[in-house]
């Protein structure tokens, strides 16, 4: 039994519809790798194709950043963990007005009640607005989202507006449908003021609504692997216009399962493209991806450079037997609630989820339950409740303990049958 309690700091989080956008919540994506996904995609030799030239370097460092001196800047890393590695990297940003973000960003920025940046946001900024591939290193719940989001915006506007049949301009790959939207409400957020158009893509859901946003056109996707190589492969889009790519999450992505579909979709795209790799971990197969994608990338990684986990949780492991586990739940769920914090409980199959959630509810908790086995409305409605308060208690499969944008106080990792 493990209990975690999180520190504040904000992260995308949010599910629903997106400017031109459609569907929400749900995590799986796990109907996405299955298959021989990409196989009808053909193979495009960079060499002999005429690319347009495209800008993506749109930084110009504040006068207060280049005031300091390099013991300042080094101070301000060290006091934020921020550790940086490559060629060239730009200083880090200590305000939202020394990013150099146009008024329509700042703007919008304000509207959202935002304070200072996060220290991935410090760093990343930047090195993103300078037109690098890059590679960023940190915990869930970082603020990692906006460290792409934002730079997206400048980097779209700078392009030439779509036209008929063309793709997007910005791609992001997430590893589950719930992150996806999570991403699509961010950029939706601070897409709106210059009208720049963004959709989810995912398994699970409807493809009809999915189609006639990229069939209207759309600046930015937001898509799972499989789904996107489905729509390219029955040429509902295409990425010939792609020139900023974020890879989400790319550890998650590659224990699901998802290493030859990226290789497919990368294939896909101009490579004088800029890439953006986010990972919370740093293992060597996440290394190889970046080297073989991302050219003279800058690093940064917030916390430890081996970081696997997120500091900001307490855990705590209790060993017990199994005739004890229900017995301690409702001890430490009693503690939990007079707190009113969220609870979200980690379980090894959708059967124990379901149990659990029925003695929870026969006992008079507000409890709720999510799985691969609930219809994606019900999923949808469920991380509603949870989200809002009004059915604090969420039982879930492991595969949901990512994305879910919510504080959380306690989490049973233990199989609980």
């Amino acid at each position: 039994m493990t209990h975690q309690s999180h520190g504040n700091g904000y992260s995308g989080g949010g599910y629903g519809g997106g400017y031109g956008g459609h569907g929400s919540g749900g995590w799986g994506g796990h109907d996405d790798k299955m298959g021989n996904l990409g196989g009808g995609l053909r193979s495009i030799d960079w060499s002999i194709q005429k690319l347009e030239r495209f800008e993506k370097n749109f930084y110009v460092e504040d006068k207060r950043i280049s005031a300091l001196s390099e013991r300042e800047v080094e101070e301000f890393r060290r006091s934020k963990e921020i550790k940086v590695q490559g060629r060239g990297m730009p200083r880090p940003v200590r305000s939202f007005d020394e990013a150099g973000f146009p008024e329509y960003i700042m703007a919008s920025i304000r509207a959202q009640g935002f304070s200072a940046p996060t220290p991935i946001q410090c760093q990343a900024w930047p090195m993103a607005l300078s037109g690098r591939d890059v590679v960023a290193i940190a915990q869930t719940g970082s603020g990692k989202t906006i460290s792409f989001a934002l730079p997206a915006m400048l980097h779209i506007n700078a392009q030439p507006l779509l036209t008929t049949g063309d793709g997007p301009i910005a791609l992001v790959l997430a590893p589950t449908r719930e992150l996806a939207v999570q991403i699509q409400q961010e950029c939706t957020k601070f897409g709106t003021s210059s009208r720049i158009r963004n959709t989810a893509i995912y398994g699970g859901a409807p493809k009809g609504p999915q189609i006639r946003d990229l069939q209207r056109g759309v600046e930015i996707v937001i898509a799972t692997p499989g789904r996107l190589i489905d729509m390219l492969e029955t040429q509902k889009t295409n990425l010939r216009r792609i020139t900023y790519l974020v890879m989400d999450e790319a550890d998650r992505m590659l224990d699901m399962g998802f290493e030859p579909q990226i290789r497919k979709i990368v294939s896909q795209i101009r490579p004088d493209r800029q890439t953006l790799m986010f990972s919370a971990t740093w293992p060597k197969d996440v290394q190889k991806l970046a080297n073989d994608f991302l050219k003279d990338m800058i690093q940064v990684n917030i916390g430890s450079m081996e970081l696997t986990a997120n500091h900001n949780i307490q855990q705590i492991v209790e060993v017990c037997s199994d005739f004890e586990k229900r017995a301690k739940l409702i001890k430490h769920l009693d503690q939990i609630s007079a707190e009113n914090a969220k609870v979200l409980i980690f379980v090894g199959t959708k059967r124990v989820a379901d149990d659990i959630t029925k003695y929870l509810r026969q006992d008079g908790w507000p409890a709720l339950a999510i799985h691969g086995d609930k219809e994606q409305r019900e999923r949808d409605w469920v991380l509603g409740e949870f989200k809002a308060g009004r059915s604090p208690i969420l039982i879930a499969t492991d595969v949901a303990s990512r994305g879910l944008g919510a504080s959380l106080s306690f989490s049973k990792r233990s199989d609980w049958d």
